[in-house]
């Protein structure tokens, strides 16, 4: 079959009615009827289809038996079936209480949180349900009133009529009023804490519980601006979208729609009467029935006159990230979505004789710009990251020393957040490079990676057991700063004989000017060394050597899996890479009976910064 007809759980909870019974034809034998589960894989109340070769089955039974393909790719990222759908008959009032988010419903009860949206089917003349607050609380006040039972007296009382839609996110405190019939769609969940009660007893003789301390915790005590951000649909989040079918059965009477491989449709019929047809068979529907079509079903048309709520999930929307990687001669700005994928990058030209201040402002007012440019809000914006090079106290977002763009104890976090209000951090430049690489460059599939830039100075960056090791106080690893040569030559920190000193573009320009006579470009000297210069060419194995040298000693410090060259000397790989390769088998510890790891050349160009600042959150 290609639509299922489902059968739903009923619940008797003590304020329900019985118009599900006696209006909605509900098979049940109960005196009150509060809720029927109408499309639910969840164990606390599963729906069975009714026709077909499952028929007799769960929902849940049927997709373990078919396979997850029927809810859609846009349900990968749903561990669980991911919604829920209800009819609530409200003869009294509900409780007053609140749903977790995901993150703190996962921790503390095993499943997830709730966002939850409303269509009243019904509702009396003088019903209203509670939503928010009138005015921001605090903690203090939100706890004495729960105890002293004033909590009403803040509470958003909002009159509803029939066709009214609420949308309630997590955290959002809120309770349906007497005289109330809806339809709910919700996030798979039946997490709720209790905040009020109204001193009502259940079947035990005994007074419900309550869930003060979660509550305080959750709950959102500012009052609840109601947003028209969903259309055309009438509910749009991450976990459901919702849309509204009318066929009056006269001059609409007829809807053609299509299921395709994306997403399931739920179908909840609210009223009236008439066909469902899909894939060649035909399902009868009538006022209150569910029905349940799987992704990839294609053409289905509905016939007759109804009111009904057409549920689908839809792609996540993706947060964008913003990374910002700040060089002595240009800045990049790049923003990127959940894939690492840069979506836009714009760059402008540092121009370090202005003070750092002045950059910051430039920085800041670009960003904004690029998001303006691309039609991304914001709010769409979850983090911001920046590399720096130099030297940087990333726990306080403050740039120490970098004298490449002479900066000094620099607060770039504060200033850059008052044009970017989201978490931002900072690392040092050659962090980030790493951080870029490997997750999405040359290092993708390596849970170990360290990679050595080789520029005007030599930097590193470490990438160990899947995250970016950059140790526990300030700077990075300042792999350039190694000596290698005692009493050698002098380097930009004051040392002498660090790897820096030998294998940076400075100092291979430094050598071949002491044999040459002549100032040369690193291109040019592994040019002229190939062509066959003697002596350049004994420059050029010395300099493959030292280099080696400081790889060996590097990978038998962190035995990673793969060492990246980056700058703007890997460009000369043909030439280095052979011997790198042959002396890592030779030198480093245990040879080649050891797991030596692979030498590779960065990916990313100048775009590893970016897409690694990005990923510091």
């Amino acid at each position: 079959m290609s639509v299922l007809k489902l059968k739903p759980s009923c619940k008797d909870y003590l304020w329900g009615g019985r118009r599900l019974i006696d209006e909605y034809g509900k098979a049940y034998d109960g005196d009150v009827l509060a809720e029927t589960w109408e499309l639910s894989c969840h164990p606390d109340g599963p729906s069975r289809i009714v026709n077909g070769a499952y028929a007799g089955k769960t929902l849940q039974e049927y997709i373990d038996m078919e396979g997850r393909e029927v809810l859609g790719t846009h349900c990968r990222r749903f561990r669980d079936f991911p919604i829920l759908t209800k009819f609530i008959d409200a003869r009294d009032n509900l409780s007053i209480q609140v749903h977790p988010d995901n993150r703190y419903a996962l921790k503390n009860e095993g499943q997830y949180g709730k966002t939850e949206m409303w269509y009243v089917m019904d509702a009396g003349k003088e019903a209203f349900l509670y939503y928010g607050f009138k005015r921001e609380i605090g903690l203090e006040e939100f706890a004495e009133r729960i105890e002293q039972d004033t909590l009403l007296e803040v509470l958003n009382a909002v009159p509803v009529q029939k066709g009214d839609v609420l949308f309630i996110e997590s955290g959002t405190i809120h309770a349906i009023g007497k005289d109330i019939l809806i339809a709910e769609i919700q996030q798979n969940s039946n997490v709720t804490y209790r905040v009020y009660d109204y001193g009502r007893v259940g079947k035990d003789g005994k007074k419900r519980d309550l869930h003060i301390e979660k509550a305080l915790a959750v709950t959102n005590r500012v009052p609840i601006i109601k947003d028209k951000s969903s259309y055309p649909h009438i509910a749009d989040c991450d976990y459901f979208t919702v849309d509204k079918l009318n066929l009056d059965g006269n001059v609409m009477k007829r809807m053609e729609g299509n299921v395709s491989d994306a997403s399931f449709a739920s179908i909840l019929m609210l009223d009236g009467e008439g066909t469902i047809e899909s894939g060649g068979e035909t399902v009868n529907y009538r006022k209150g029935d569910s029905f349940f079509i799987p992704a990839g079903s294609g053409p289905y048309t509905v016939e007759g006159s109804c009111d009904a709520l057409i549920t689908t999930i839809r792609a996540k929307a993706a947060p964008v990230r913003i990374g910002v990687d700040i060089g002595g001669t240009d800045t990049r700005i790049g923003l990127l979505d959940i894939h690492q994928k840069l979506l836009a990058c714009e760059s402008m030209k540092t121009d370090i004789r202005r003070p750092a201040e002045t950059i910051i402002q430039e920085i800041g007012e670009k960003t904004l710009g690029l998001l303006e440019k691309q039609g991304i809000a914001m709010d769409q914006c979850v983090s911001a990251g920046v590399s720096v090079p130099g030297t940087v106290d990333r726990k306080k977002g403050v740039v120490r020393y970098s004298n490449n763009i002479r900066w000094k104890d620099v607060d770039i976090v504060r200033q850059l957040s008052a044009y970017l209000p989201i978490p931002i951090r900072i690392a040092n430049d050659a962090d980030c490079a790493v951080l870029g690489e490997a997750t999405a460059g040359a290092g993708r599939e390596y849970q170990d990676v360290v990679m050595v830039t080789l520029g005007m100075g030599v930097g590193g960056g470490v990438f160990l057991d899947g995250e970016l090791f950059a140790g526990k106080n300030i700077g990075g690893s300042e792999l350039g700063h190694m000596v290698i040569v005692e009493d050698g030559e002098l380097c930009t920190c004051g040392r002498h004989g660090c790897l820096e000193a030998y294998v940076s573009s400075t100092g291979l320009k430094r050598d071949a000017l002491r044999i040459s006579g002549k100032e040369m470009t690193p291109e040019e000297v592994f040019a002229q060394a190939a062509a066959g210069d003697e002596k350049l060419k004994e420059l050029i194995d010395l300099y493959a050597r030292r280099l080696g040298t400081g790889l060996v000693n590097i990978v038998n410090i962190f035995r990673p899996q793969l060492v990246l060259l980056g700058g703007e000397l890997s460009e000369q790989a043909g030439t280095l890479l052979p011997g790198l390769r042959r002396m890592m088998k030779e030198s480093c510890f245990g040879g080649e009976d050891s797991e030596c790891p692979d030498i590779e050349i960065a990916a990313l160009g100048n775009e590893a910064g970016v897409i690694g600042a990005a990923s510091l959150i």
